[in-house]
């Protein structure tokens, strides 16, 4: 079996088109066209899924962004056609940084609940078209599936009380949001306090995509980058979790370093005034 991992090119994914377990995955959020997007043109075979109504990250009180949870997962996969021994490949619409970071988070989501074989369409349905491939309209409906058997995987997720012992320990932590947010210029509606976590560096997601081709940037100028960060694990957060994905994906599945998400960040971080805050 083909290990699954990273981006995955135009070229190969068109090699795989009714394979047995391939299982292509058209993730959009509502702002880039949602269904009706989908069904205007889509990569052959892949079905639909809306990032935000299928629920890949769930509220609680005013933290947006969690984990869902386990029972939730397991009936949301097999509805898409994933099982187990699936080699899913998730596409993103190719437009933009917080785009990408949707399939990210699923990705994430995917590889956190056990699931081995995932990875992204480099450059999404916009190079897929841009490359003069056939593309399909209508809808894709899978086959329905058993719920998948989760399986947590530990080390891809970051707690509010693993954020507290990696400071006293001195792990490497990286802030996905602008530099407004970082200093605390800005904030979010439901973070109590603006700032970032102290010790944390900063990268702007937005940095890592290059809005002109609708990629990643190169390896190597995703290496060069990354804020000098020990060879150790890193801690990636945001707001909500959404766009600290994209670093996470950046850091573990393209360059190779062990990579955790902290998916409360700073909504759920600011909630108790106990956990300390910096501004700069």
């Amino acid at each position: 079996m083909t290990s699954f991992s990273g981006l995955i090119a135009p070229d190969l994914v068109q090699s795989l088109l009714g394979q047995p377990n391939i299982v292509l995955v058209d993730i959009r959020l509502a702002a880039d066209g949602g269904l009706a997007g989908y069904e205007q043109s889509h990569v052959p075979g892949a079905v639909f899924s809306d990032y935000a109504a299928d629920g890949w990250r769930q509220r609680v009180g005013l933290v947006p962004g969690l984990l869902p949870a386990e029972d939730h997962l397991s009936a949301l996969f097999p509805r898409l056609g994933i099982s187990p021994d699936s080699r899913v490949v998730l596409i993103p619409l190719g437009v933009s940084a917080n785009d990408f970071a949707a399939a990210a988070r699923a990705a994430w989501t995917l590889k956190l609940a056990g699931h081995d074989h995932v990875a992204i369409l480099d450059g999404g349905t916009k190079a897929w078209i841009k490359a003069g491939k056939r593309i399909e309209t209508g809808t894709v409906m899978p086959v329905p599936l058993a719920p998948y058997p989760i399986r947590w995987r530990t080390g891809l997720r970051t707690l509010a009380t693993d954020v507290v012992a990696a400071m006293d320990a001195g792990q490497a932590m990286v802030d996905a949001r602008s530099r407004a947010y970082f200093t605390g210029a800005e904030k979010a509606p439901e973070a109590r306090l603006g700032g970032h976590i102290p010790g944390a560096a900063s990268l702007d997601y937005t940095s890592l995509f290059d809005i002109a081709t609708g990629r990643l940037r190169p390896p190597e100028q995703l290496g060069a980058a990354f804020p000098p960060v020990a060879k150790g694990p890193v801690i990636h957060y945001c707001n909500t979790g959404h766009t600290a994905a994209l670093n996470w994906f950046v850091l573990s599945e393209i360059l190779g370093q062990e990579a955790s998400l902290y998916d409360g960040s700073m909504t759920e971080w600011t909630q108790d005034p106990a956990r300390p805050v910096e501004t700069v």
